[in-house]
């Protein structure tokens, strides 16, 4: 932790149970003063590759390289349009590296993003990986999968059991294959002290449900946390690569803004390069304009359109009007004339000033994006510590006698305090449990 700074967080990957290599990546961008945090916050991301080969590998590493490097560069100005910034410039990192050799072609990387800032935590996102916030016995997903799974279930509208079945592992979204993405952007949401954030790959959350997810990272220090994560995955086979990162905020991430505290610019769309003259060809024509009418309201003698042979002077003698011509006249004369220079001063005006960008902005108090997307309640109760140690008891079966006692000792004593209303003794026991099998996995690939 750096100076000025009371959050915790862990970053872990585990290859898991049936992968020969990890596509996983994952980076953490610390703030080393207060100041550094004040300007671009702490920065989390996780990856997950995908590609025949080593593509999959090479997509997330480049995903977990190439977003700190540009978000460090822009985010001073404004995290949220550094977000996207980053996540663009790794995307077409990728896609250029995979259109340079047959072997890489179409490599892809989800990638998710969290920045916390004084303002509050914000998200960017392509994929399936996910980010959640765990707060006050409530865990929120606040990323959008991009799956086939989501996008049905977004386009359904009868009863759930006609839901179509569609294959978890298909993500609609992802960094690498085309050349343009669209990235969703969250946030920014509020944080609280003790907030924890967790951002993982489909490792753990296929294998962890999401209010286990919370129930351990609320319970536990983000170390613990990570380490309980990735070994409960273990314990239920870890199918796939396993990244996570907790963290938890301390008193000095909780959120504060202040009035003086200037909007993000979201994007810049300038009508013209900064700093070239403009050319005003609106109020040019409107004094041309002026002029024109000026010329045809001259109440002379002849040759206009108020003089006494002109067609408004006619009707107005036709009309017993005649003395007032003249004083109608020089009355419409000079007003057409005092707008013709008024608009010819405001032309000059225009044409020196040097132009500015148009610049559209995130106003104080405002987000972008519309999670959270779902809210599960995760505070410890009998029934999800029994489905933890429940698992790691099936799971011990197949461990040596030693290590099997070993384990089954922490889930029984993990029944009996949940049985007794103790629940922070269940939770570290059950953790415990999950420890002592994660370590048997270990063990066993050395």
């Amino acid at each position: 932790m750096g100076s000025g700074i009371s959050l915790e967080h862990c970053d872990r990957t585990d290859v898991g149970r049936r992968r020969a290599n990890n596509q996983d990546a994952k980076a953490v961008l610390e703030p080393w003063s207060r100041e550094q945090y004040r300007r671009r916050g702490w920065l989390f991301v996780v990856a997950d590759g995908m590609g025949a080969h080593a593509a999959g590998e090479m997509a997330s590493a480049i995903a977990a390289e190439q977003v700190p490097l540009v978000y460090e560069k822009h985010a001073a100005r404004s995290p949220i349009l550094a977000l996207r910034t980053s996540i663009d410039q790794a995307n077409a990192e990728i896609h250029a590296r995979g259109e340079s050799s047959p072997d890489l072609k179409g490599m892809g990387t989800t990638c998710t993003v969290l920045a916390i800032l004084p303002r509050g935590a914000i998200i960017g996102h392509v994929g399936d990986s996910r980010a959640y916030r765990v707060r006050g016995g409530t865990i929120e997903q606040l990323s959008r999968d991009h799956s086939l799974v989501w996008e049905l279930e977004a386009a359904h509208t009868g009863p759930p059991e006609d839901m179509p079945v569609a294959p978890k592992n298909i993500i609609t979204r992802s960094l690498g294959p085309h050349s343009h993405v669209e990235i969703d952007l969250e946030g920014p949401f509020p944080v609280e002290e003790n907030d924890v954030f967790v951002l993982c790959s489909d490792g753990l959350s296929g294998q962890v449900a999401d209010d286990e997810i919370g129930l351990l990272a609320a319970a536990l220090p983000p170390k613990a946390a990570a380490a309980a994560l990735i070994g409960l995955a273990l314990v239920r086979g870890a199918p796939d690569n396993v990244t996570v990162i907790t963290a938890r905020a301390g008193e000095r991430e909780v959120s504060r803004t202040a009035p003086g505290d200037e909007p993000w610019p979201l994007a810049e769309e300038p009508n013209r390069p900064a700093g070239q003259a403009n050319v005003p060809w609106t109020t040019l024509a409107i004094a041309g304009g002026c002029l024109f009418a000026a010329l045809l309201l001259y109440p002379g003698e002849t040759g206009t359109l108020m003089s006494e042979s002109g067609l408004i002077g006619k009707l107005m003698n036709d009309w017993k009007l005649g003395e007032l011509r003249p004083a109608i006249g020089w009355v419409s004369f000079g007003g057409l004339l005092l707008g013709f220079v008024a608009a010819i001063v405001t032309a000059l005006v225009d044409f020196c000033s040097p132009s500015q960008p148009r610049i559209k902005a995130l106003p104080l108090n405002a987000r972008v994006g519309a999670g959270p997307y779902r809210t599960y309640a995760c505070g410890p109760t009998a029934s999800r510590i029994e489905g933890i140690v429940a698992s790691v008891e099936s799971a011990a079966d197949g461990l040596d006698d030693a290590t099997r006692t070993h384990a089954l000792g922490h889930v029984r004593r993990a029944r009996e305090a949940a049985a007794g209303g103790d629940f922070a003794t269940a939770v570290t026991a059950a953790a415990d449990a999950v420890g002592v099998y994660a370590r048997s996995v270990e063990a066993a690939r050395r």
